[in-house]
């Protein structure tokens, strides 16, 4: 279903004067802190997070799933559900693929739907932490660090195909994650198992085109519970300093032991130029997969805190970030579940942007660790929620994607066009 943009615009115009005071205050406050609310509002409206197709359907648990009605049920449906997504929002301009489970019939025709919705495509993914049918050897003990020289040809020769599924859809990157692990002491040579993985990362680098960039993503356990060849940043950073200069490292915020300090291995990836980009989710646990900053949101913060500072000091020429979610829980609307999500990103990106950093560079020179600390934490309680609702309205999007989400009675009407029993593909 396409939104008819005159409903958004009804929706604003009902919402006006309630904004326009909002965000006339934050104005006056940010402009006699020197800032410029109008390149604050550039900014963010520039930032534009993918969309995963798994997430559009209701995530799963190892012990069951609930999905609740109007699914996509198909690569198509699939994009005009972010394309939904992005009318209301501005912000979700590019989905990402998980091959096999999105194989378009028609390259050509999927870009065009995709560009009638405004959307490019993101990185594609592949997966090896599943065995398909059909397939002729399985990945039970793992793929690409695998013992047998045929289990890992065959995990390449999977990526490869991603790859290029990748290049026909206008796709730029490939996001490798592997399941490849251990769950018993004894069970792995740690390090024959990295070697491999590194051998089989390399011919799968080899493969891609000049343009094209590498994502190593890491995570310290599950489903090996004893270890994981690539269980942290600096496992990914040894490998994509390997690989090339097309390789880098992607930080998932979920893919770490509880109390990382996350900002920190943000600002030394960015440092030495190898920060792809995020997998944005939040947890209490660990990979909970939970909305984005519903748990720890000055967490996330302090880590576009640490982003902004990079990206307007970077020396080290790290490229442009690739921005996407990786959440899929089993309780909410996936479709409301990533309105919220991106709202909380904007929201961290625009605090971040109203840091003084010359003021807070001045009290950490002068050891002044209170100072630092209150100046922090009076920008991380700031409402700017009339920044980004702001920056929202002058691209055209909802003043409030889910209260108008809700109004329309979306879930409803897709429910009507698509069926109660659908389930997307996905985990």
């Amino acid at each position: 279903m396409k939104l008819e943009r005159e409903l958004i615009f009804t929706h604003n115009e009902k919402n006006g004067k309630k904004h326009g005071d909002q965000f006339q205050q934050l104005t006056d406050r940010l402009t006699g802190k020197g800032l410029s609310v109008e390149q604050i509002i550039k900014d963010l409206g520039a930032l534009q997070i993918a969309i995963p197709s798994w997430a559009l359907g209701t995530g799963g648990t190892r012990f069951g799933r609930f999905p609740g009605g109007g699914e996509p049920g198909s690569l198509e449906e699939k994009i005009e559900d972010v394309g939904l997504l992005h009318s209301l929002n501005r912000s979700s301009g590019a989905i990402s693929l998980h091959i096999p489970w999105d194989i378009p019939d028609d390259y050509q025709d999927i870009r065009n739907l995709a560009s009638s919705f405004g959307l490019k495509f993101d990185a594609v993914n592949s997966n090896t932490f599943q065995d398909q049918p059909g397939q002729e050897h399985s990945y039970k003990f793992g793929s690409l660090c695998h013992a047998d020289p045929h289990v890992r040809k065959q995990a390449i020769a999977h990526n490869k195909e991603v790859i290029d599924h990748g290049i026909k859809l206008g796709s730029e990157s490939i996001t490798v994650w592997l399941a490849d692990g251990s769950s018993y002491p004894g069970q792995h040579n740690f390090r024959k198992a990295l070697l491999r993985s590194l051998d089989s990362l390399s011919e799968i680098y080899q493969y891609l085109p000049e343009n094209w960039k590498m994502f190593v993503e890491y995570k310290p356990f599950e489903p090996g519970f004893y270890s994981m060849v690539i269980p942290d940043w600096g496992t990914s950073y040894y490998l994509s300093t390997q690989l090339g200069p097309n390789a880098y490292s992607l930080v998932d915020l979920g893919h770490h032991l509880p109390n990382t300090n996350i900002e920190q291995v943000v600002a030394t990836l960015m440092m030495t130029g190898k920060l792809g980009g995020f997998h944005f989710n939040d947890s209490k646990f660990a990979d909970d997969d939970l909305t984005v900053g519903a748990i720890k949101p000055y967490q996330l913060f302090l880590i576009f805190n640490e982003l902004v500072y990079g990206m307007h000091n970077n020396e080290s020429n790290n490229p442009s970030l690739a921005w996407m979610i990786d959440a899929s829980h089993n309780i909410k609307d996936p479709l409301e579940d990533l309105l919220q999500s991106v709202e909380a990103i904007k929201i961290a990106y625009a605090q971040a942007l109203i840091v003084n950093r010359e003021l807070l560079e001045d009290y950490r020179d002068g050891h002044d660790v209170v100072m630092a600390q209150e100046l922090l934490q009076d920008v991380f309680r700031t409402d700017v929620r009339p920044l980004v609702a702001e920056s929202r309205i002058r691209e055209n999007a909802a003043f409030d994607p889910v209260g108008l989400y809700r109004e329309l009675q979306i879930r409803k009407r897709l429910i009507g066009e698509r069926g109660k029993k659908t389930i997307a593909t996905g985990l």
